[in-house]
């Protein structure tokens, strides 16, 4: 509590508001929530409720799919109650499950459903910002002296925080939207339906603290931290990565450990390694964060049939505190990024892989496109690049339906876009679980069941791996070295031959040793 209490006097330059975190704790402590035990090696699936199931009656008849892949972490995209203007992003209620989706009871009765198969659950919550339909929000935008004011960021005009990036570039045109009851503006680094928090105000952070507690009380293992980096607001700076912001996570960690251990913390942060390693503290922080410039390098490696964009893109790596993972991806509910790439790169991604412009997000920062789209249905490269991510060191996440070849849903996009009003290419790679799809895994035949079937394969093969040794790229081939598993793949069009092992064109095998 000490060392809650030193983070919270550095932040605030004071102790004023302290007792009530730390009743609260002391309080939350007593309850004696049950600590989380954690498999060693995690193989990740994430998914929107909405769209994989419908609701958690559903989620609790496809517990048997995720145990027979192999699944042992879902993390759960926005769930909380929201207008779903941006996907469940604009949170309006932290303390409700959306009721379409079930509600708490339904909720609550699928973790208890989940971990009887030892799946840990991890949900996503914004933590920067909220809905525009949020109570607080409501209350603070009627009148300038109301209870929630400060629980958001005003100026009479829009020339504070002009060094924030806009980060919507092409969707907003501002971070600043007008409020015409009171007669100024509202600062929003996202959607301007999604008003930032003002973590100056401690209160704000007190009240955050206990709307995560309340579903760690619920039996959820753990909390991916939405737009982590913006917590934080300095004049004439970027308003992004602050010292401060840093400060609020440990509290978050910290407040946890305090009252009962593993709690996972996941940060969002899309940054290069070298800033995002800053999200694990001393291993303090974040328990796992995601390595965003990798993602794209196992795109080009098959491409261009060089290894070498993994290997000098891992040789990057900083050291991370012990305890901690990244987390290593494919694609995510939002686009693979191209942010973090060199400019010949992103030419050569957008290249390659943008197959229809409408595809495209941030101006070419970004590709919207489903795995199985971007590979034309080459059923032997998405397996070889599945197998590549499995190969690297941490945890693989896999995104709902690359598993059965889930392509683009346009339809879904068209939807959103008439909800909305927004042109977000990320719509695309969304959409309703295919069930024509899931219905092939009967046919031997298929796409779909060579694709599962693959994945799973590899998810055991995963799970039996140690850590990793050394990775090497030799005659086309790409092989990593593990402890007790060494997974050597062919990123050519040809056959080849490497320490006795042969390899078709674009094929892995797993050899144990």
């Amino acid at each position: 509590m000490n060392k809650i209490k030193d983070l919270w006097k550095g932040i605030y330059q004071s102790i004023d508001g302290f007792d009530e975190l730390e009743n609260f704790l002391n309080n939350e402590k007593k309850k004696k929530i049950k600590p989380i035990i954690w498999d060693e090696n995690l193989v990740m699936y994430s998914l929107y409720v909405d769209l994989f199931s419908k609701d958690f009656n559903g989620m609790i008849e496809k517990l048997n799919y995720f145990e027979e892949l192999g699944i042992n972490v879902l993390w759960i995209l926005p769930i909380l109650s929201s207008p779903m203007n941006d996907q469940g992003f604009d949170i309006s209620d932290f303390k409700y499950i959306r009721k379409d989706l079930g509600g708490n009871e339904s909720f609550i009765e699928f973790i208890k459903k989940a971990h009887e198969k030892n799946i840990k659950i991890i949900f996503d919550v914004a933590i920067n910002h909220t809905s525009i339909e949020h109570y607080w929000f409501k209350e603070a935008r009627k009148s300038k002296t109301s209870k929630y004011r400060n629980y958001y960021i005003w100026n009479s005009n829009t020339n504070k925080y002009t060094k924030a990036r806009l980060l919507f570039e092409g969707m907003e045109s501002s971070n600043w939207t007008y409020n015409e009851n009171t007669k100024d503006y509202y600062f929003h680094r996202f959607y301007k339906f999604q008003p930032d928090l003002n973590y100056k105000n401690p209160k704000v952070l007190i009240e955050m603290i206990k709307n995560l507690m309340y579903w760690r009380e619920k039996g959820v293992d753990g909390f991916r931290m939405d737009a982590a980096p913006f917590l934080w607001k300095e004049e004439g700076t970027l308003c992004e990565n602050l010292p401060q912001t840093h400060e609020i996570l440990k509290i978050f960690r910290r407040s946890f450990d305090y009252v009962t251990e593993g709690t996972k913390f996941i940060a969002e942060a899309n940054l290069e390694p070298k800033s995002v390693i800053e999200y694990f503290g001393d291993g303090d922080e974040c328990n796992m964060a995601y390595n965003f410039p990798l993602m794209p390098k196992f795109y080009l490696a098959i491409k261009e049939s060089n290894g070498n964009y993994i290997i000098d893109s891992l040789k990057e790596l900083p050291n991370i505190p012990k305890g901690c993972k990244w987390l290593n991806f494919l694609r995510c509910h939002d686009e693979l990024t191209l942010e973090f790439s060199s400019e010949l790169e992103r030419k050569k991604m957008n290249k390659y892989f943008l197959k229809e412009d409408l595809w495209k997000f941030r101006k070419g920062l970004g590709i919207a496109g489903r795995i199985y789209n971007m590979f034309d249905g080459d059923v032997k490269k998405i397996l070889l690049i599945h197998s590549l991510m499995f190969s690297i060191d941490g945890v693989p996440i896999i995104y709902y339906g690359d598993e059965i070849g889930q392509e683009n849903d346009l339809d879904f996009y068209n939807k959103m876009q008439n909800k909305t009003g927004y042109a977000d290419a990320r719509y695309l790679n969304r959409g309703m679980l295919n069930t024509e799809k899931l219905n092939l895994l009967k046919d031997k035949e298929s796409d779909s069941y060579k694709i599962f079937n693959g994945i799973k394969n590899l998810i055991k093969l995963k799970k039996y791996s140690d850590v990793v040794l050394r990775y090497n790229f030799k005659d086309g081939v790409f092989i990593s070295e593990m402890n007790n598993i060494i997974s050597y793949n062919n990123l050519t069009n040809k056959k080849v031959s490497i320490n006795g092992i042969k390899l078709n064109e674009y094929e892995y095998r797993w050899i144990k040793k």
